[in-house]
């Protein structure tokens, strides 16, 4: 598998990312090698609690920038990695190289394999959902509890939402995709140039974006889809499992509007937990309200140690 690797000078004084980065390798999926996986890992080594923090399409680790030092500050390790494909991790050159079940392979090898994570609070938005719910359904004894953010676990079964659907037609059909533009329109807030910059500096060139194209196709629309069958199995695992569970969407994204709902339903370690909507998000919340998405996180740890 050829893979591409951003020049680290892309990520030199980044507005408002001053953490030290980290990496790991991880078996490539064809057999032939292995890519480069980086990762935040802030706060105590030895910490009690242990916050895994998964970014979605098309954004990276910078997007929990301002989320990373409360929970660090609090006493917690922050384990905050970039997916395959995006920020300072290796970026394969063939859009056929990405698949669902890479995806969340490549996850497991880097976590589990590599810093061997235990007793974790995943915090997921967007396709952080899709592959960090597998995870917890596939290796439920690694997770303490799960706060899940705009996102959710599609098998197919189930009609897209129209701003979902619009996302993939323009995904597919751009000449070019503005990765921080895009980035910008899935928030209330205006983001500044600087950090506009930041969500397209692991990208220099088109080249660079094959993972961020096929993502969006990736996303089981029907149940012939090659995903279909794992992610209806991961539903049955969640539907049995107790661990605390928490749902935290935004008031202001078209695309998972709702789908909160299926979550505080299906799942029985949601029963009972202070659900809340976290007013003035977008999509990208963590943009738009992360401190206040932290304090929910450290609250929701709080109220179930022990």
């Amino acid at each position: 598998m050829q893979a591409l690797r951003t020049p680290d000078e892309r990520f030199t004084a980044l507005d408002g990312y001053p953490f030290e980065p980290h990496y790991l390798e991880v078996p490539d999926g064809d057999g032939t090698g292995t890519l480069r996986l980086h990762h935040l890992d802030e706060g105590p080594a030895d910490a009690a609690e242990t916050v895994l923090l998964l970014h979605g399409e098309p954004s990276w680790s910078y997007l929990y920038r301002h989320m990373v030092p409360l929970l660090a500050g609090a006493g917690h390790r922050v384990v905050v990695p970039d997916l395959i494909g995006f920020g300072r991790s290796d970026k394969p050159t063939q859009r056929s190289d990405y698949t669902y079940a890479r995806h969340v392979e490549w996850l497991r090898s880097a976590l589990f394999d590599g810093l061997d994570l235990t007793g974790v609070t995943l915090v997921a938005q967007d396709w952080g959902g899709l592959c960090g719910l597998r995870l917890v359904a596939e290796h439920p004894g690694r997770f303490r509890r799960v706060v899940v953010a705009n996102t959710g676990l599609p098998t197919g079964t189930e009609p897209l939402s129209e701003a979902l659907r619009a996302w993939q037609q323009f995904s597919q059909a751009a000449e070019t995709l503005p990765i921080g533009t895009i980035v910008d329109a899935g928030c209330t807030t205006a983001l500044p140039p600087e950090v506009v910059a930041a969500y397209d500096a692991p990208f220099p060139d088109e080249s660079y974006k094959e993972g961020a194209r096929q993502f969006p196709v990736l996303i089981p629309t029907s149940t012939d889809d090659p995903a279909s069958a794992a992610n209806l199995r991961a539903w049955e695992v969640l539907e049995t499992l107790t661990l605390p569970f928490l749902t935290a969407f935004s008031d202001g994204d078209p695309i998972t509007g709702g789908a909160d709902a299926p979550f505080r339903r299906r799942v029985p370690g949601a029963a009972g937990q202070a659900h809340t909507t976290i007013e003035g998000g977008g999509h990208f919340l963590q943009e738009d309200r992360g401190p206040e998405l932290a304090r929910v996180v450290l609250d929701f740890i709080a109220a179930t140690r022990g």
